[in-house]
């Protein structure tokens, strides 16, 4: 099913289009949901975005659900994740909080402001207990032990997830990221994730530089 309410995309699989050979894997029991958090240029734009049209595509292969949520500053991104906290009773069930946003290294970009991954911990601390922060190929993310450490410590995240090269010949929001995300849904093990993402789509890893800090 797909409907937009007050400018949140939600986008789930109707169970009638199934096919009966993915019904099991559609149906998992312990799905883990997707929030996306997308920075556009202006959130009056109504034109489908790519990675929607990604996202669209996660729900009708493989069924994972999502919610959708495009910001145009930083206060958008602030206000877009309280209603998700505290009006979704559910948000235990989205443990992948993804950010499909333009930058440089280790930062952000919204609104021709730009804000660092520090001001971005801050924003999400103590927010994000046991959530993956996965960003898109959008930016770059580099950071030093120190600073993921920092990050961790301060979101309460799990683990934070990105890419060393935005090589923008290639989205990884319809590449590598349906792939870790689906591969997340099979196994709770991130390393053992990681390694069969590397397993199983080599090229494409080493290419973007896929990198997990936990």
């Amino acid at each position: 099913m797909y409907f937009n309410s007050e400018k949140i995309l939600l986008l789930e699989p109707l169970k009638r289009e199934l096919n009966p050979k993915n019904r099991k894997k559609n149906c998992m029991d312990n799905e883990k949901f997707i929030f996306c958090l997308e920075g556009v240029r202006d959130i009056e734009d109504q034109n489908p975005t790519h990675v929607v049209k990604c996202l669209e595509e996660l729900v009708i292969d493989q069924g994972i659900s999502s919610i959708h949520k495009t910001c145009d500053t930083i206060e958008g991104l602030e206000e877009s994740l309280n209603v998700l906290l505290y009006e979704d009773h559910n948000f235990k069930d989205y443990e992948i909080i993804y950010l499909a946003m333009p930058g440089q290294q280790n930062n952000i970009c919204l609104h021709d402001y730009y804000y660092s991954i520090e001001e971005i911990a801050e924003l999400f601390e103590g927010k994000m207990k046991g959530k993956i922060i996965h960003f898109a190929n959008l930016k770059v993310l580099d950071l030093n032990e120190e600073e993921a450490q920092y990050f961790l410590d301060i979101t309460g995240a799990r683990a934070i997830s990105g890419y060393g090269s935005t090589y923008n010949k290639i989205a990884s929001c319809s590449t590598i990221d349906k792939a870790f995300f689906s591969l997340y849904q099979e196994n709770d093990n991130l390393i053992e994730v990681v390694e069969d993402l590397y397993a199983k789509h080599y090229n494409l890893c080493k290419l973007l530089d896929f990198r997990l800090y936990y």
